[in-house]
């Protein structure tokens, strides 16, 4: 029997209308606000403009305005301006092997209108009248003339009006906000000569100056704390000429967030860029700490491909090795020339309540704290962090008192790990609690396992107590972070953090949940903060909590590289037994594989 479908006509291979393919189009281009917003900074700059405004209202998808005061455009091609593929920056293929402006498809207006209304007022210098554009998804509605200053105002209302499925599946508004204001922040590095205005719903979210370098707008963004522990970078060869900033060991992020990489003025994401940085530190930075770095690398336009991402985030290099090389060699080349001892700031005479609310730091933890070791090149991992033993110490006593506030509720069924008669035998590669239980030989991440301790611990006790900090942990944050951080706030101070604006950019935070014990420094706040940054689409509070007791949860455990000793072993076994769920931390992973004696004999080849 035929199948049905294949008798279908409606099945049959056709064109599709304009209208669609407009849109399918405008969607590989337009893939968020912060993607009109790109669009349309480019084509401010490729105009020469000195002075930029965005304004943003409902996330961007209500409202974005971009204003210009570029070289404007005539009458004749403000009504080109909204065809297909209609641009100034490019006459043949040849010229794209050679591109040096931001923008060259010729796309971006008119995939806007596909999935917006907008509208363009626009005048040249020398033109006695300004022209304004209606445009929406039929196409151009309406051009006349009007008083407009030189320049050029794009006005996008009505985001995805059109396609409302794309709307669906925008993340939430702090979310989208942060995208834009990454955008922006991005662009005012790369173009330290143009002044860039952010505007949401009227309240400035960023305003960075015409400065004479990138590093004053780097100054202005990021603030004096991130300032102070970058270095200079210079490095030129054949193929490139690399300049901008990296950071000292001392300032590490938790994820690549303070990354900003320029090729030609255009900023992109590689992980490729990224990797090269990172293997310059070799062994300076623990795993999984990301260094900050903004660096601008002039490439010869004719070995960058740039159109091979839709939005123009991607680039690809015909002598990527050679290049990726040189950014290894130029980061190395600059720490090594750099004075990288951490400076330690002299704090004020504890006071009896500090010595009461804290041990005693003992002589050998300091040493290890304060000290920094130059190692030699290692193309291997990075050398593991071994944390201090008392910080050990004050991780596991933190979750075991917060169990004890809670009544313990007994378990119907315990499975066979925690019988017992379990027999701790030791630590491997101070990542892995080895042990033996009923005949079987088990393995215990112990991360992973103190972190699902600490998240059921949070779970049950959203008041797990608070402690005031005597010394009060400043972070000066950049405009995407602090849009994100306000967004938490309600939620972080009901579970314990205290944390009020400082300044324009500045958060102080005066009290912290107990689970994390002693807290002098911003790391920890600032890796909570990097987390919330990569959480994807929040639909409820439901969400957001439990977002913020796993991010929690991780940051108070105890680390993969820290050494234990046996009891410290039996007691993150004692807790791990208390918890509903013991067998996988709180983003999925498992806490504890075992392996039997037959499946030994097996890996073994032992058949008798």
């Amino acid at each position: 029997m035929v199948d049905d479908a294949c008798d279908v006509d409606s099945n049959r291979i056709h064109l599709l209308d304009e209208v669609t393919i407009s849109k399918i189009a405008a969607g590989e281009v337009i893939e968020r606000p912060a993607s009109a917003v790109k669009e349309l900074l480019d084509n401010s700059i490729d105009a020469g403009a000195t002075e930029i405004k965005v304004e943003i209202e409902g996330s961007g998808v209500k409202r974005i305005s971009v204003r210009d005061n570029g070289c404007g455009m005539s009458h004749v091609d403000a009504s080109m301006a909204f065809k297909k593929h209609a641009t100034s920056k490019l006459t043949s293929i040849d010229d794209l092997e050679t591109v040096r402006t931001l923008g060259f498809r010729g796309e971006a207006l008119s995939s806007m209108a596909a999935v917006a209304k907008v509208t363009l007022i626009t005048r040249r210098n020398r033109d006695v009248a300004g022209t304004k554009v209606l445009a929406g998804s039929d196409g151009v509605e309406s051009i006349s003339e009007v008083g407009a200053p030189v320049g050029t105002t794009v006005d996008v209302a009505d985001l995805f009006h059109s396609t409302p499925a794309r709307r669906k599946y925008l993340k939430s508004s702090r979310t989208e906000l942060a995208h834009i204001t990454d955008i922006l922040t991005s662009y005012a590095i790369a173009h330290p000569d143009i002044s860039f205005t952010l505007l949401n719903e009227g309240k400035i979210v960023l305003r960075s100056p015409a400065t004479a370098n990138m590093f004053n707008n780097i100054v202005h963004i990021h603030g004096a704390e991130v300032a102070r522990s970058l270095v200079p970078v210079v490095w030129e060869n054949d193929l490139v000429k690399i300049s901008g900033y990296i950071s000292k060991p001392e300032l590490s992020r938790s994820g690549s967030d303070l990354q900003f990489f320029y090729i030609n003025g255009r900023s992109i994401s590689s992980k490729a860029i990224s990797n090269a940085l990172r293997l310059g530190y070799y062994t300076l930075l623990p795993k999984g700490r990301y260094p900050a770095a903004f660096l601008s690398l002039k490439i010869d336009p004719a070995i960058v491909d740039v159109n091979v991402h839709p939005r123009k985030t991607e680039v690809r290099l015909s002598h990527e090795k050679e290049i990726l090389e040189a950014i290894t060699a130029a980061v190395e080349k600059a720490l090594s020339s750099t004075h990288l001892v951490p400076e330690i700031k002299v704090k004020d005479k504890p006071s009896p309540a500090q010595t009461v609310l804290y041990e005693k730091e003992d002589e050998e933890d300091n040493k290890l704290q304060n000290k920094v070791h130059m190692p030699s090149r290692v193309l291997e991992e990075p050398a593991p962090y071994h944390p201090p033993a008392k910080d050990t110490e004050r991780r596991l006593k933190a979750s075991s008192r917060l169990q004890s506030r809670l009544e313990a509720s007994p378990r119907e069924e315990e499975s066979a790990f925690v019988a017992d008669d379990l027999k701790v035998m030791g630590q491997f590669e101070d990542l892995y609690i080895v042990a033996e239980v009923e005949r079987k030989l088990l393995l215990i991440d112990q991360h992973a396992a103190h972190e699902r301790v600490m998240y059921e611990r949070v779970l049950d006790s959203r008041d797990m107590g608070w402690q005031e900090l005597l010394n009060p942990v400043t972070l000066e944050l950049n405009p995407k972070e602090k849009v994100i951080l306000e967004e938490f706030i309600p939620y972080l101070e009901e579970v314990g953090f205290s944390i009020s604006e400082f300044g324009p950019n500045t958060y102080v935070v005066t009290t912290v949940p107990t689970i994390f014990g002693r807290m002098e420094s911003p790391d920890v706040v600032h890796d909570i903060v990097s987390d919330l940054l990569s959480v994807g689409r929040i639909k409820d509070d439901t969400e957001i909590y439990d977002h913020v007791f796993s991010t929690m949860a991780c940051r108070a455990a105890i680390k993969a590289g820290a050494v234990c000793n046996k009891e410290q072993m039996s007691d993150l076994i004692r807790q791990l037994k208390k918890c509903k769920n013991p067998y996988t931390c709180p983003h999925g992973r498992p806490t504890m594989v075992s392996f039997t004696r037959e499946e030994l004999d097996r890996m073994f080849k032992r058949t008798g």
